[in-house]
């Protein structure tokens, strides 16, 4: 793999951190000259940071940094760094990266299961580590972004937003590229040395399909050692292999949860959790004392748009057109 060096001069010139500051809502002119000043004097260290705790379906710690300088030189970093790991990663790694994402990622499952149902009997493997983020080992993270970037001053840079939180603070811009950087030589084993043809990773959330049902054992005893002895994580306990069932009626083997979506091999369905949170919007928004307008009641329920758009809800539509304030229609 190539090593990429003589990045800090792109990395610090002002069309770059300019490029980046903009990215903020609280875009201020003054900040680009300020930040540029600290980084040719060599005098950055990252800034006092706090945590707050967020729940999005589990438990997460989420790291709140100030703009000025750290998001920005974040940022910066991320546009200079950003065509060299997209390289690095395997194609069908999804979370954080430009022009992939959670959609993306579904849309590439549901074609995994096609395909891989055309040669017979589908097995999933389904898996993730257990508290990815805060165990991830610093010198096994910083050995891993050597194999691609040698410029001694970007790697400064970079250690020392490594170890300015234990593992890998959630709430940085670069964030998920360390956490993929983390994963995706384990993705590259399983793919090119093991022959995992069907697989898809989304941060440390992982499923593998195959027809042959040992196979995936295999796999995952290999999963198991290599994230022990080599990345020094664990997978966690709930690991799964199963059939996959052709629609939820099917009691021979079960829909892969992943994503917010229940794919089948004849269906694709919303994870039950994410019906019930829009259930209970709707609910909400028709028992508003003040009626909404059309364009607030799509914008209230945006979050669960593409939940419904790419999946079999037409039922769950009518049912929801029945109490809903606006009828919810889109084309498909």
């Amino acid at each position: 793999m190539k090593r990429h060096g003589n990045l800090f001069g792109s990395f610090s010139d002002a069309d770059n951190i300019e490029r980046a500051a903009r990215m903020s809502d609280h875009y201020k002119p003054e900040n680009t000259a300020k930040v540029c000043a600290l980084l040719h004097s060599d005098e950055f260290q990252p800034s006092d940071a706090y945590n707050i705790t967020i729940n999005d379906g589990k438990e997460r710690l989420l790291t709140i940094l100030p703009e000025n300088p750290d998001k920005i030189i974040h940022r910066a970093l991320l546009l200079i760094l950003r065509p060299i790991w997209d390289k690095v990663f395997i194609a069908d790694s999804y979370c954080g990266i430009r022009k992939r994402g959670q959609l993306p990622a579904a849309l590439r499952t549901r074609s995994f299961i096609q395909e891989a149902r055309k040669s017979g009997r589908v097995y999933c493997l389904k898996f993730d580590m257990r508290k990815f983020y805060p165990t991830i080992k610093h010198d096994v993270l910083k050995a891993l972004v050597r194999r691609s970037i040698k410029d001694k001053q970007i790697l400064r840079y970079l250690d020392a937003i490594i170890d300015s939180e234990e593992g890998v603070m959630l709430g940085s811009p670069i964030s998920p590229y360390f956490a993929n950087l983390y994963i995706t030589y384990l993705c590259h084993r399983l793919k090119e040395k093991m022959g995992a043809k069907w697989l898809i990773n989304y941060a440390d959330d992982f499923i593998i399909l195959s027809n042959d049902k040992e196979f995936l054992h295999r796999l995952l005893k290999e999963i198991e050692g290599y994230s022990t002895v080599e990345l020094r994580i664990e997978v966690k306990r709930n690991k799964q292999i199963f059939p996959v069932a052709l629609d939820r009626s099917d009691k021979h083997g079960r829909g892969i949860d992943f994503l917010g979506f229940v794919f089948y091999l004849n269906e694709t369905r919303i994870r039950k959790g994410i019906k019930q949170a829009l259930c209970r919007k709707i609910a909400k928004l028709r028992k508003a004392k003040n009626p909404i307008s059309r364009k607030d009641f799509l914008q209230a329920i945006a979050p669960w748009w593409g939940w419904l758009k790419y999946s079999d809800s037409q039922y769950l539509i009518n049912q929801l057109n029945k109490i809903s304030p606006y009828e919810i229609k889109f084309r498909r």
